[in-house]
């Protein structure tokens, strides 16, 4: 398995396509677009700079490691020779799962089909294709090339098989793979949105400001970010899709998203990737100084 289909070059398709090319497998990397593309593979770049210039990596392992790359538009083109596709793509149910069924014409019989998703249901998803026991959820962390966990997910036909296999890739990549039931936001989602939604709610309630909230929860919990601070790198429109599917899920009042996060979202404050979200990107370059403390 040395050819890896990467779908979405967005934060975490250009993410896990840079960790696979970074362990010298070949990777596919498409998108519908070609400017999110061209983004994708600057984001790249930039990252093994930085790596360079903490000596993580030599110049030439940047270089191999770009090469290791090929970007398609065309996702027929693009899944051709793939041993494993990994679908990393907008967290929308009806996108992924018209992703999956493509995937399954067009991927070899012997393809595994992973999915990113942070809370979808892999049975769901797997549904859609005629090899539900080769697929399974691969869920990475943010940044992915540096964060060790993958929850991996295995759907109701996921094969022990298929799972072995996955978890095996993983560990080639030095990560840690995790083994999880599908069930909505799986474990690490499960326990974070609550979180995040309730410093959320704590901030509309108007109980602390943003840089307190934040304050208190790394300087007194320990964590390396604060939950509002993180709610903007993960994107607030991601946080709120995923309450939203664990709210459906679950029909338990405590994944209701709090009423602030619902307004931002409507109004285009989605965090780093808009430029505003509870902290302001846009002049600070916050994102790139919080972002090099995790690379």
């Amino acid at each position: 398995m040395k050819n890896i289909a990467v779908i979405g070059a967005g934060t975490m398709g250009n993410g896990i396509a840079h960790t696979f090319a970074q362990y010298d497998y070949k990777v596919q990397l498409i998108d519908i677009s070609q400017a999110s593309l061209d983004k994708g593979m600057a984001t790249i770049a930039k990252n093994l700079d930085r790596m360079v210039a903490k000596e993580k990596i030599s110049e030439e392992d940047k270089q191999r490691t770009l090469s290791n790359i090929t970007t398609y538009t065309n996702l027929e083109e693009g899944v051709e020779y793939a041993g494993l596709v990994v679908e990393a793509a907008t967290e929308n149910v009806d996108l992924k799962l018209k992703i999956f069924k493509d995937l399954d014409a067009f991927c070899p019989d012997d393809t595994i089909l992973a999915s990113n998703t942070s809370s979808i249901s892999i049975t769901q998803i797997a549904a859609q294709t005629s090899r539900p026991e080769m697929v399974i959820g691969m869920h990475f962390m943010n940044p992915v090339p540096v964060m060790k966990l993958v929850e991996i997910i295995k759907g109701y036909s996921t094969s022990d098989e298929t799972y072995a296999t996955v978890a095996e890739l993983s560990k080639k990549l030095n990560k840690v793979p995790v083994e999880v039931n599908d069930y909505p936001g799986f474990v690490a989602n499960r326990i974070l949105m609550p979180m995040i939604n309730e410093a959320i709610e704590t901030l509309y309630n108007g109980v602390a400001g943003v840089e307190e909230i934040d304050t208190v929860m790394k300087l007194g919990m320990a964590h390396p970010m604060g939950p509002l601070q993180l709610a903007d790198f993960i994107g607030l429109d991601v946080c709120l899709s995923i309450l939203h599917v664990m709210y459906d899920g679950f029909k338990n009042p405590k994944y209701a998203p709090c009423p602030l996060l619902v307004n931002m979202v409507m109004a285009g404050k989605m965090g780093v990737k808009s430029g505003e979200g509870f902290y302001d990107y846009r002049e600070s370059r916050r994102a790139e100084k919080v972002a090099a403390q995790f690379s």
